[in-house]
């Protein structure tokens, strides 16, 4: 039973691949692949469920791939199959496989009707990896998938300036997010001295004798899962991404933002509420933002003038109600609200643009003149207040600003910087660091501890650079590509950290560093202008090397496409516990160099380009 547990992952990896085969201009094989992939895997559920629980539905676990052993260190794939898994799979089939029959016709003759499809399967496969693993591993793989779909689904309309601004937006607050899961990740190596899995987990013995003596740890991964799941389900104060993501298509923002990947977080609290049960300063904390968004979001949804805002910030109020029911306790209370609401969204994204047409009549036909109130009473006061603040979302942008601000002004003293510079800086500097490095001996003890963290700081000034960085796209590729090299260097310092696993992190990073060089230099020769000052939009004349210099992009960020994400893992495994400065340059280096390789990639690629108007204008 537990070997057929590979076909949820399985089936929608084939109809992926396969949609990727297949001519563009072949629309209805391009549909009827998508739906038959989510079609038959739903059927292999139900199938599958059904004998699951009759047989006693006891929770499946399956180890299944050991990608990585070095010493006590192991990184394995690991599956779970559970009544969590079961209902958010339900959901999950049902509504993926009505919204792909639904675009079928919704999409027709768009020009990106292939794009679509792909990345709703690709969507789709990293959705199963996520509701089916077993350990944090596992889940960072699918959450890595969902994140760059996200992205691709929201700048589908990749022409126009404001879907790639809104799809850039989104993508930065979803690594915000997986800063906390690679910092959970981390400390749990830590705290439990192995790759836990999500069984283990639920085992009260084992998690109450390591959280004994250590319940600072245990506070500080349950403050990391919190943050992840918050981005990801737009909990404050990162609630404002979820209607900036309504740019893309409207079935994608049903199947996405409506019903399945935004309630990915509460999934992340259900997954590890086994872990946190007894942290009850934890829970209240939960309960606390929970409640607050709900009363936030409910007041702004109620003033949208927008019918897909509206949708959004009423989905993130019932979201907040659902994290209050995890911390409660109210397991099978939050998987049925989370159904309810997942059906519910979906639907009302759906029938949205009818919606419009239905009150724009309605106003025509029943117009009703409102009457001045003009209360003066504290209360009114207060519930004026209140209506303009919600008017406003609560300055939330302005929140997200301020916590980008400090990065962007200290990237930007670095403005001057030039190519030449920065490797006459690097050569020298880096050779003393391998010095330092294979004569360790030789090193002052205070010395030697100092190092990792200025070296990763190093690595951290270096992308900070790339990020701010608007003039010189190549140096910005420079920059990310050393970051790597210093953080490989940082965590050498570090015991057991042997010369095969830097190999295995580096390798991935010089390979994609290699071609993305080269599709820039391409690029310069064939367009001159490449500066990320505008959006270039050279996926309109290039549209192979768009591909092929995204793939290099998801290269050079540790993308599951390489040796370098389990090479991330592993350099985190090899971080102490009490090196927090390390951990955070480096996370917050590895988060970053995500951000700034987008947006290079954006910029050249997405937004208007000069041919699209001329292109338009001429079949119009």
């Amino acid at each position: 039973m537990t070997t057929l547990l590979h076909l949820f992952i399985i089936i929608p990896l084939l109809g992926f691949i396969i949609s990727v085969l297949i001519p563009r201009k072949q629309e209805t094989l391009l549909s009827t692949t998508a739906f038959l992939t989510v079609g038959i895997q739903f059927l292999g559920f139900l199938v599958f469920s059904g004998y699951w629980l009759v047989t006693g539905h006891a929770t499946v676990n399956l180890k299944d791939i050991v990608i990585f052993q070095s010493g006590d260190y192991s990184f394995f794939i690991d599956f779970c199959f559970d009544k969590i898994t079961a209902v958010y799979m339900f959901v999950g089939a049902l509504l993926t496989f009505l919204v792909t029959v639904y675009s079928r016709y919704y999409m027709h003759r768009e020009a990106g009707y292939k794009r679509f499809f792909n990345t709703i399967l690709f969507f789709y496969l990293g959705y199963n990896i996520t509701i089916f693993s077993g350990n944090l591993e596992t889940l960072f793989i699918g959450w890595e998938i969902l994140g760059l779909s996200s992205f691709l689904l929201i700048a589908f309309y990749r022409e126009r300036y404001l879907p790639v601004k809104n799809a850039i937006k989104v993508f930065s607050i979803y690594r915000i997010g997986d800063i906390g899961l690679i910092l959970a990740m981390w400390m749990a190596h830590h705290l439990f001295h192995e790759n836990i899995t999500f069984i283990q987990l639920n085992n009260n013995e084992l998690v109450s004798e390591h959280l004994e003596n250590h319940s600072m740890i245990g506070i500080f991964i349950s403050l990391m899962i919190l943050i992840t799941a918050a981005a990801k389900s737009a909990q404050l104060p990162f609630s404002s991404w979820l209607p900036r993501a309504m740019e893309g298509p409207t079935p994608s923002s049903a199947i996405f933002y409506g019903s399945l990947s935004v309630h990915l977080g509460a999934f992340l609290l259900l997954r590890t509420f086994p872990f946190w049960e007894h942290q009850y300063s934890v829970r209240i904390l939960i309960a606390v933002l929970g409640l607050f968004t709900a009363i936030v979001t409910s007041g702004i949804a109620s003033v949208q003038s927008n019918v897909k805002s509206q949708i959004a910030y009423s989905s993130i109020s019932q979201i907040g109600l659902i994290f209050i029911e995890i911390a409660a306790g109210f397991e099978m209370l939050a998987l049925f609200h989370f159904a309810g609401n997942a059906f519910l969204r979906c639907y009302q994204l759906l029938v949205s643009p009818s919606v419009v047409s239905y009150l724009i009549r309605e106003q025509v036909y029943n117009y009703t003149q409102p009457t001045p109130s003009g209360e003066t009473t504290f209360l009114g006061k207060m519930k004026y207040s209140f209506y303009v603040l919600c008017l406003k979302e609560w300055n939330l942008d302005s929140i997200m600003s301020i916590l980008w601000s400090p990065l962007k002004n200290t990237g930007r003293r670095l403005d001057r910087l030039t190519v030449k510079q920065v490797l006459l800086f690097f050569i020298p500097a880096y050779t003393i660091g391998l010095i330092c490095l294979f004569n360790e001996s030789m090193v002052p003890k205070n010395v030697h501890e100092f190092l990792p963290a200025l070296f990763s700081f190093i690595g951290f000034i270096m992308v900070l650079k790339a990020f701010t960085g608007r003039k010189n796209v190549m140096l910005n590729w420079t920059l990310i590509i050393m970051n790597h090299f210093w953080i490989a260097l940082a965590v050498s310092f570090n015991e057991h950290f042997k010369n095969d696993q830097t190999f295995l992190y580096l390798s991935g990073i010089i390979v994609a560093g290699m071609v993305g060089y080269m599709c820039l230099n391409k690029m310069k020769l064939l367009e001159q202008n490449i500066s990320a000052n505008q959006y270039h939009g050279y996926s309109f004349n290039h549209p192979k090397m768009a591909i092929i210099f995204l793939l290099a992009c998801l290269g050079l960020t540790g993308f599951p496409i390489t040796p370098t994400f389990v090479g991330e893992d592993v350099i985190f495994s090899h971080i102490h516990e009490n090196q927090f400065a390390l951990a955070f340059f480096t996370a917050s280096s590895l988060i970053i160099d995500g951000i700034a390789v987008i947006r290079i990639y954006a910029h050249l690629f997405m937004g208007p380009h000069l041919k699209t108007y001329g292109w338009k204008l001429r079949n119009f």
